[in-house]
């Protein structure tokens, strides 16, 4: 068995004592499905259309394919990366508010990914399906929130304020970008300010985007990111997008991109070493990289393409459901966070079919993908 760093350490085999559910966390679930709900009844009122509960604006709708890399240590050969091969896909990029807002109100950024074709016994709710999804943010790999407790209570205060006050939220999103660059002056980030709008205005390809929280990777535990490769996409890390006065800027710079240049992002994989520095329970906690570095699995690849079109909307954004729970049990998701958010994937995705009057079918394949 290869080693997972240069110290040698073997990753940890789970065992279902890791995961330790919090005190009432069924009705965490509850009110956390409640103020989701709420955000959809909101916005439905006002738009006519059922949209996601979070993450409602999509930048880039993409068809692409992930390689599963030659070679693979066994450590790291389980579930969709057990064997060498290639796979359809659809990505989405987005927004994490639950309201369609000027790209000027900058938030956090986020990437889905449905990779097609997957063979592995499936998790429950998920039988008959071939799809592996991936649901990523950017800002780091540790996420805001330590629990589903305190999840509830991030999205609390979120909200009240779906379509509320839009022109106050541009104004406090320019304010709150000020802060943010004040507070990374002296090394710090606070991830409250990002949230509500101090999201730094840079080009949404340039990001890295992490799951956050932790899934099973065969007999381990572990975290993902997707990180951007190809020269054209590192470029961007960092580089500033002026949207002011473009409600769509993100969306636009997207589809220009995709117009002649072809992507590349790296899967990688960071199994956990140590219960005690890489908590299960507690997703606020970043996985020291000295203990357990991300390591490659899959290339993903999208080639030019009208990365956004009213008809790719019709068929990503209304009829696909992005879900850590569609997949197989080799990559069950795992953890307080990753538990409550089944039943709130759940929710959205049957708002947004009964409203709209569609039925939500997982693709057996990506013929029929707009062009």
């Amino acid at each position: 068995m290869s080693p997972t760093s240069n110290a040698g350490i073997l990753p940890l085999i789970y065992e279902p004592a890791f995961e330790v559910p919090e005190e009432d966390e069924a009705e965490i679930q509850a009110e956390l499905l409640q103020s989701l709900k709420h955000i959809s009844e909101v916005t439905l009122k006002d738009s006519g259309h059922a949209t996601r509960s979070v993450h409602a604006k999509s930048h880039g709708l993409l068809r692409g394919e992930l390689r599963v890399l030659d070679n693979l240590p066994p450590i790291l050969s389980y579930g969709l990366f057990a064997k060498p091969a290639t796979y359809p896909l659809v990505m989405r990029l987005s927004t994490i508010p639950g309201d369609m807002l000027d790209d000027s109100v900058s938030t956090p950024r986020g990437m889905a990914v449905k990779v097609v074709g997957v063979e592995g016994e499936r998790l429950d709710g998920s039988a008959g399906d071939v799809t592996q999804d991936f649901v990523l943010v950017n800002g780091g790999p540790a996420f805001s929130n330590a629990g589903a407790k305190d999840f509830l209570k991030g999205l609390k205060l979120l909200a009240p304020t779906t379509n509320k006050a839009p022109g106050l939220k541009k104004a406090l999103s320019a304010v709150l970008r000020g802060t943010e660059k004040v507070i990374e002056a002296f090394g710090g980030e606070s991830a409250t300010v990002i949230s509500l709008g101090g999201h730094p205005e840079t080009h949404i390809l340039g990001e890295t985007f992490f799951s956050k929280t932790p899934i099973l990777f065969g007999p381990y535990m572990a975290k993902i990111c997707i990180v951007p490769v190809s020269p054209n996409l590192t470029e961007l890390a960092g580089a500033s997008l002026n949207v002011n006065g473009k409600p769509n800027g993100l969306r636009e710079a997207v589809i220009d991109f995709f117009k002649t240049n072809v992507a590349e992002w790296e899967v990688r994989v960071q199994l956990c070493t140590d219960l005690t520095r890489m908590p299960i329970e507690d997703a606020s906690v970043p996985w020291p990289e000295d203990l357990s570095p991300y390591l490659p699995v899959a290339r993903i690849v999208a080639q030019p393409q009208i990365a956004w079109s009213e008809g790719r909307a019709k068929v990503v954004d209304d009829n696909m459901s992005f879900s850590p729970w569609h997949g197989i049990t080799a990559h069950r998701p795992i953890g307080s966070i990753m538990r409550v958010r089944k039943a709130a994937y759940e929710m959205s995705s049957k708002f947004r079919a009964a409203h709209n009057g569609l039925v939500m079918v997982e693709p057996q394949n990506l013929d029929q993908f707009p062009e």
